[in-house]
């Protein structure tokens, strides 16, 4: 795998190496092992998969207690996938990292404990599969507006179509009334 340290410290672009041929490829997705000593020492103790739409935008989503690491990757077509840093103590608060992840790019974002989450479907519909490390906690879930003008996500989105989003999504706090984390 070939692992790239972004603009926010502890955030982490993975490109797992495929061996393909013409039946197809096989790559491995994730080691223990190695995640912990290149990436971060965490143990993840939930899996969830997503399945949506072309324009579907799901996020800007976090806990404000029980905060969740996530290994996120697509496995059926293409997300562009973004993270808001919201401790107030970190040096990048309100600064966001984002990058296309794919079935055909085959990579993954780590994003350590403390950040917004969100992404947009390009693709006609998308498959996300995303490792956390602690359960979803309904009662400490927060949502970040996708569209604060604040942190400013240039979502790529088409011209003149808004987004798919959940009632929740849509009512999403502005970063200044966010409910930051420590």
């Amino acid at each position: 795998m070939t692992l790239t340290r972004l603009a926010i410290p502890g955030v982490c672009l993975i490109e797992p190496r495929a061996f393909g041929d013409a039946r197809g490829f096989l790559l491995v997705s994730w080691q223990d092992d190695v995640f912990r000593r290149e990436v971060a020492d965490v143990t993840f103790v939930q899996d969830n998969l997503s399945r949506s739409a072309r324009g579907t935008l799901r996020g800007m989503h976090y806990q404000g207690e029980h905060t969740q690491g996530k290994l996120v990757q697509c496995t059926s077509g293409r997300i562009w996938d973004a993270a808001v840093d919201v401790r107030r103590s970190s040096p990048t608060f309100g600064k966001w990292i984002g990058t296309e992840l794919s079935d055909e790019n085959h990579h993954q974002l780590w994003i350590p404990p403390g950040f917004a989450h969100g992404f947009l479907v390009l693709s006609e519909s998308a498959d996300v599969l995303y490792k956390v490390t602690d359960r979803y906690h309904p009662d400490s879930e927060r949502t970040l507006r996708w569209d604060d003008a604040t942190v400013g996500v240039p979502w790529p989105l088409q011209p003149g179509v808004a987004p798919l989003l959940s009632p929740k999504d849509a009512a999403g706090s502005s970063f200044a009334a966010l409910e930051a984390l420590p």
